[in-house]
Order: structure tokens, then sequence, then C-alpha cells
């Protein structure tokens, strides 16, 4: 016997934000290391590491100007983005 739930999410206003803010930095995370990936291949190169990818793309990135929202989230959601690009 097979049994099925459906479930609908109704976060309130806070939770909006939080999710939009945790789903936009994963996607940049995943869309830098999909390019990184890109790049290592049109050049020839092997695929970065995910070490490598974790370090440049999460623990640098956050400590960059440009970058420091990325502190925002929790850090498994990130490094969950770069396991998806593998």
């Amino acid at each position: 016997m097979q049994l099925r739930y459906a479930f609908r999410l109704d976060p309130g206003p806070g939770q909006r934000v939080a999710l939009a803010r945790a789903f936009g930095c994963a996607r940049v995370v995943y869309n830098d290391a999909v390019a990184a990936r890109e790049r290592a291949r049109r050049e020839g190169a092997a695929f970065p590491s995910a070490g490598a990818l974790s370090k440049t793309l999460i623990t640098e990135a956050k400590r960059s100007p440009g970058r420091q929202w990325l502190s925002e989230v929790s850090a498994v959601i990130l490094q969950q983005a770069l396991r998806d690009v593998e």
C-alpha cells in the first residue's frame, strides 16, 4: 500500500523574505560554480574540485565587499548548491 500526502506551505512575510534570500544566494553560488567549470572546460584544464570551489565561491566570496550578503544565509545551503552542480 502506498500513501500519498499533499502539503501546502503558507510562509509568513518574514519567512518569504528568508526563503527568497536563501534561494537567491544558492542560485548565485550555483551559477558561479557552473561558470567556473565552463571556464575550466574551455581552457582544457581539469574541473575544479568541490573543496576549491567551496573555498573560492563561498569562503572568500563572503569576505569580499561585493558578496558579503552570502553570510546572511546558512553555509549548508551554499554547500548544497555546490553539490547540486556536481
